[in-house]
């Protein structure tokens, strides 16, 4: 990579990390209007305030595949492997994806009638095939994993400290 696409990089993560931050900092507002305090009511609460359904599903993934957000023209499927180490860290990162609006694949309502293995197959092979052929996925993933990692920290810290919707209220006031 050269030293004017590396810094080209370093500008737009840095650009990204504030508007990571706004967002999380949004999404936590709604969960505590909401009285959210899992990780699953934020999902709750983010789909009541985008007036657009977030439905969370369980299935066998392709290889190295852990989560996948499927567009429907009515609603956002968040997948998840059936087995994770962290259904939760998977779960916030998805709905990073959401959050920020990153093209997923869409769904259409025919391939319902395909297996979850073919239809994970085929979304994983072009979500791969986009990489290859455009790279813009990389910010996308690197938007997605951090507001995952900012979300969860910011659910421990208000859930360890006492009731969560005062704990966050009071972190609002101080700024």
């Amino acid at each position: 990579m050269s030293e004017n696409k590396s810094s080209e990089n370093a500008l737009s993560r840095a650009m990204s990390y504030r508007r990571v931050a706004a967002a999380v900092d949004a999404v936590c507002a709604v969960a505590a209007d909401s009285d959210a305090t899992t990780l699953d009511q934020v999902v709750d609460a983010i789909a009541s305030e985008r007036g657009r359904e977030i439905e969370i599903a369980s299935a066998q993934l392709g290889p190295g595949v852990c989560g996948q957000r499927r567009y429907y023209p009515e609603r956002d499927v968040i997948v998840l492997a059936e087995s994770l180490p962290s259904r939760d860290h998977t779960l916030a990162h998805e709905l990073g994806h959401i959050v920020f609006d990153h093209e997923g694949a869409p769904a259409p309502e025919v391939a319902l009638a395909a297996s979850d293995d073919l239809i994970a197959y085929m979304l994983s092979q072009r979500a791969h095939q986009q990489i290859v052929d455009d790279g813009e996925d990389e910010l996308a993933e690197w938007e997605a994993e951090t507001f995952a990692a900012m979300l969860m920290i910011r659910l421990r810290v208000f859930n360890n400290r006492g009731t969560g919707v005062s704990v966050l209220r009071f972190d609002e006031a101080l700024g």
